[in-house]
């Protein structure tokens, strides 16, 4: 049952929140309320020992920093931190979060390129009917919740939640 939490509870809330930011330019805050509860209340059945949990709160604590200092000089938007700190709490103080960070900055450069010439096109885009949600067009902002899901994808099977529940290493 912590196995299926584990598989299930981060990909989805990560799902939902680039879908969220995709169509309206907001991460909903419950989406980073539910991936830290449910983190707290996951890890000590997990197996996780309290070195490693705090391990895991130092990570959340560390991006939160980093995060907050972006969104304080408005580089980043307070939903794509906050679902960042939430993220990367699940994945502890390791290789898997630093392999997390750069794809969520691949991604994010990678989108904010994509969006840059969508908007140059924007007359191009609309003549063809080509189907583009309003916010993405109009809107001087990036969604960058698709970055940060995308690369939670890929980084998470990495991190050492998903391999205990995989058990393929112990906790």
């Amino acid at each position: 049952m912590i196995s299926a939490a584990i598989l299930v509870i981060f990909p989805l809330c990560m799902a939902m929140a680039a879908c969220s930011d995709l169509l309206t330019m907001t991460i909903p805050n419950r989406l980073s309320v539910l991936l830290i509860a449910s983190f707290l209340a996951i890890a000590p059945l997990a197996g996780l020992g309290l070195s490693e949990f705090a391990l895991h709160l130092g990570a959340g604590g560390a991006v939160f920093a980093v995060c907050f200092a972006l969104f304080a000089f408005g580089i980043m938007g307070g939903g794509d931190a906050k679902i960042l700190t939430a993220s990367a709490i699940w994945f502890g103080f390791n290789d898997s979060l630093f392999t997390y960070l750069i794809y969520v900055s691949i991604f994010g450069g990678l989108l904010s390129l994509i969006i840059l010439a969508m908007r140059s096109q924007h007359n191009l885009i609309l003549a063809y009917g080509i189907p583009m949600p309003e916010t993405m067009l109009h809107k001087k902002k990036v969604p960058y919740g698709i970055a940060i899901g995308a690369a939670a994808f890929m980084a998470y099977p990495s991190a050492p939640l998903v391999q205990s529940a995989l058990g393929l290493v112990t906790p």
